[in-house]
C-alpha cells in the first residue's frame, strides 16, 4: 500500500482528499453532529487540513493527541494552535482538558486499507483501536479508492466502522 500510495502525484492524493472529504460533510450523521473526532493527517493520509479550518468555527471538532500509549482527544482551535507531536503530527498545543469522549457524535478514522464490511488495517500499534473501545460515536473510516481491498484481516480487539467513504463512493453509510 506504501509503495501505490506512493505511485500517484501528491496533487492526485490532495484532489481525492478533497472529494472525500466533500462527501463526508454530505452525510446526514456529519450534518447532525454536533462533535465530530478527526485527526491531522500524515501525508499519505487522506488530508483534512482544510476540512478542519472549514468547520471548527460551526462545530466542535476533536484531535488525537499521542500521550504515552494512547490517544486522547483535544478540541482544535485552529492551526495556530498546533504544534508538532508524536511521529511529526500537528497537535492542539494546549493539551490541558482533554476529552472524555462520551458526546463524541463522529469519528473520522484513517487507515492503511479497508475493506467493504468495515474493517480497518491501521499501522500496527493499535491507537485507534484503544480509542475507539472508548468511543459510542458512529465511526467513519476515510481512505483513498485504491486503498479499500477485498478482505482485511481481523483480530478480536479491533472495532470495525460503520461506514468507509472515499473520493469515488460510501459504503454502508447511514
Amino acid at each position: 500500500m506504501v509503495s501505490l500510495k506512493k505511485s500517484y502525484p501528491a496533487k492526485q492524493l490532495c484532489d481525492w482528499s478533497e472529494e472525500v472529504m466533500h462527501r463526508v460533510a454530505q452525510t446526514d450523521a456529519f450534518r447532525h453532529a454536533r462533535q465530530v473526532a478527526l485527526y491531522n493527517a500524515l501525508p499519505d493520509e487522506v488530508q483534512t487540513a482544510s476540512f478542519l479550518e472549514k468547520w471548527y468555527k460551526k462545530k466542535e471538532l476533536w484531535l488525537p493527541v499521542v500521550i504515552g500509549d494512547d490517544l486522547e482527544l483535544v478540541q482544535y482551535r485552529g492551526k495556530s494552535q498546533l504544534r508538532k507531536g508524536a511521529f511529526g503530527i500537528l497537535e492542539p498545543a494546549d493539551q490541558s482538558a482533554p476529552f472524555a469522549g462520551s458526546a463524541i457524535d463522529l469519528m473520522l478514522v484513517p487507515g492503511v486499507a479497508f475493506d467493504r464490511n468495515g474493517n480497518r488495517l491501521g499501522r500496527g500499534r493499535g491507537f485507534y483501536d484503544r480509542l475507539l473501545h472508548q468511543l459510542t460515536a458512529l465511526k467513519f473510516g476515510i481512505c483513498f479508492d485504491f486503498q479499500l481491498i477485498p478482505e482485511v484481516p481481523v483480530e478480536s480487539f479491533d472495532i470495525g466502522m460503520d461506514a468507509v467513504i472515499t473520493e469515488k463512493e460510501m459504503i454502508g453509510v447511514k
